[in-house]
């Protein structure tokens, strides 16, 4: 697992339409492996990726080091839980009275941490850049190939 960005994958990313992400959005370069993690902000919300639920708890933790970039410290994963169908999904929280927040805005959801990390760590020759479109190439080109 990379130490970085806690990914044992170092093209595992981006998940959903990987070529006009890459293209497209800042992403966040990890020094360690060159993982490269949308951190760009939704234009149409204000909302970095990140701030999204995600369907599983591990396509949350490879999106937990572009949140603790932006954050400037640990996030935690949460387990949210809608009452009203029964559907789980994942959301990180750079605070916890940001967490708490969201529920009492939330009421038919539950929220309970299911990870964190023990320390918030700077890389000091990660990037978080805008691609060229020869890079995108070979990261699709990797991602492809693994």
């Amino acid at each position: 697992m990379c130490k970085e960005c806690y990914s044992e994958d170092a093209r595992i990313t981006p998940l959903l339409n990987a070529r006009e992400c890459l293209e497209q959005h800042e992403q966040y370069v990890c020094s360690t492996c060159g993982r490269c993690i949308c951190i760009a902000k939704d234009q149409n919300r204000g909302l970095y990726r990140w701030n999204f639920p995600f369907k599983t708890l591990s396509i949350a933790k490879l999106y937990l080091r572009a949140a603790e970039v932006a954050s400037n410290k640990c996030c935690t994963i949460y387990e949210v839980k809608n009452h009203k169908s029964n559907r789980i999904s994942y959301k990180i929280f750079a605070d916890q009275w940001i967490a708490e927040e969201y529920i009492n805005k939330n009421t038919t959801k539950t929220i309970v941490p299911v990870y964190k990390n023990e320390a918030f760590q700077t890389f000091d020759k990660h990037q978080i850049r805008m691609l060229t479109k020869t890079e995108v190439t070979k990261y699709l080109e990797e991602k492809h190939s693994r």
